[in-house]
């Protein structure tokens, strides 16, 4: 049986190291691309007449943040007489009743302010973006989530932008994305350590792929896009879990560019429950690795530059990594019973350790988006050596979604719930919209006592390297199991303290 394992297993073996090697090299890549280019870009000169702008908030069942939403958009500093606000209200509870009194408001104030309802949720959050799009009459479309807070000038400091670059460039921009900063940075570990990827994310990844040329995507939220741009591409799809990955590449494919504001910053809220961060990851992951399968072979017919193509691949199959270190994580045990069997496979198999290097570009990543925001990184260098066991520990939950593509399963765009939490006095475990614990938690502590085994294996016959990794996938399955199942059992001690209080009261 092991003889018959030799070759599939040193094969697979290579194979999934020198995939991790590629993504590791493209993350020192964009570091580098984001450290040399460290600029914003130009301020454009001011226009005289300003564009008609459609402000969509989507919102659905957002009870806690959707008027808060609304009260900082009347704060937007744009002339009302070109302004056009939509609210997408697809909430089957009380937030309607909030959307309407804030709305009221906004009106009393001079606001052209609606809201559109529909009878079915169809489409979820592209669904009534479309909607919203052909029912509107702006030039231009701002997108923010319910827990978004914009500042005053965005408009202002976004829409120059779209003219200014159109009279200095062939390519006109579809849309103007800026970077995402934190309400809740500070609330909790789980939070310091989202916070820490998004940095790496907007500071880093979205900062390299502008400034050098390669495609980015917009967000979802905090951006602005041109009308001309979505009708292009074809408009708004729920085809994908990420309607915003999916059209941003549609429209690079027809002819359109982009453009990242990183010194605009949009403060939102960090989900605080980790099984709300699990649904968004799988959300994500799923959504990003269905725009791959649907767009890859056309981004590889474009008429773009070999560099461009590779990046965009790159990109829209950034989730994958968790599929190598899932498979890793399964390897790891065959790779050493041959290594015992056959020790002249261990310099074989030692080929691996030439591609060992880039399993430091996450840590060199984080580091250098933290040296951006100028923060003290340093002190924040434990945590950042700890994200890497949690990318780790989320690799089952995107096995998950990569389970459902391959049956068929017919994703459902879930949100995240959001609770209003901006500063750590403020409690979320007492509040409506909590999740259920998730089942998938005990096979992440199955796998994490797998590589614990694989750890113990691997120190018996000397091969610490193999024992690090295995140990650092254990550790981040038992955080993420174990995190969850803590969450899970804190609310359900909160929810029998409440119906005994209400018992007690009855009696």
């Amino acid at each position: 049986m092991i003889d018959l394992l030799l070759v599939p297993v040193a094969v697979l073996y290579l194979v999934v190291v020198g995939a991790l090697f590629v993504y590791g090299l493209n993350f020192f890549c964009l570091t580098y691309l984001s450290w040399r280019n460290n600029r914003s870009p130009d301020v454009p000169p001011p226009i005289t007449v300003w564009p008609l702008v459609t402000v969509q908030l989507p919102v659905f069942n957002e009870k806690y943040v959707a008027g808060r939403l609304i009260q900082t958009i009347g704060k937007l500093d744009y002339p009302k007489d070109r302004l056009e606000i939509q609210v997408l209200d697809d909430s089957t509870n009380e937030t309607s009743e909030i959307i309407d009194r804030e709305i009221e408001r906004l009106k009393d104030q001079g606001f052209t302010i609606g809201c559109l309802r529909r009878e079915k949720r169809s489409g979820y959050k592209a669904g009534a973006l479309a909607e919203g799009f052909r029912q509107s009459n702006g030039e231009f479309f701002a997108i923010f989530d319910a827990d978004f807070l914009p500042p005053p000038d965005f408009l202002r400091r976004t829409v120059p932008h779209f003219f200014y670059i159109e009279h200095n460039s062939k390519q006109p921009v579809a849309f103007v994305q800026a970077r995402w900063t934190h309400l809740n940075r500070e609330y909790s570990f789980l939070t310091r350590l989202q916070s820490l990827a998004i940095d790496a994310h907007f500071l880093v990844e979205q900062d390299a792929r502008s400034q050098g040329g390669y495609w980015f995507n917009f967000n979802g939220t905090a951006g602005i896009w041109r009308r001309e741009a979505i009708e292009a591409a074809g408009g708004w799809t729920a085809d994908t879990l990420t309607e915003d990955l999916d059209l941003s590449y549609r429209a690079f494919l027809n002819g359109w560019g982009a453009l990242y504001m990183r010194d605009l910053e949009v403060p939102a809220e960090i989900p605080v429950s980790f099984t709300a961060y699990r649904r968004q990851q799988y959300r994500w992951a799923r959504g990003s690795l269905e725009c791959a399968q649907r767009l890859i072979l056309q981004v590889w017919r474009s008429p773009v530059s070999f560099l461009k193509k590779l990046e965009a691949s790159l990109h829209l199959t950034g989730y994958a990594v968790h599929i190598l270190l899932f498979g890793l994580s399964i390897l790891y045990p065959f790779v050493l019973l041959l290594s015992v069997r056959y020790p002249a496979l261990i310099s074989l198999f030692g080929i691996a350790l030439v591609f060992n290097f880039t399993a430091f570009a996450p840590t060199v990543f984080f580091v250098v988006a933290q040296m951006q925001s100028g923060s003290k990184w340093w002190k924040k260098l434990p945590m950042i050596l700890f994200i890497t066991a949690l990318g780790a520990g989320m690799m089952i939950n995107t096995m998950r979604a990569v389970l459902h593509i391959l049956l068929g399963k017919k994703g459902t765009f879930e949100r995240t719930p959001k609770f209003g939490i901006s500063h750590q006095a403020q409690d979320w475990k007492g509040k409506v919209h909590q999740l259920k614990l998730d089942p998938l938690v005990f096979l992440e502590i199955l796998m994490a006592f797998i590589n614990a085994l694989t750890v113990f294996m691997a120190l018996r016959l000397g091969n610490y390297m193999i024992g690090f990794y295995a140990a650092l996938f254990s550790i981040g399955l038992l955080f993420t199991s174990g995190l969850t199942i803590a969450q899970n059992i804190s609310l359900a001690a909160r929810r029998r303290h409440r119906l005994e209080n209400q018992h007690q009261a009855i009696i």
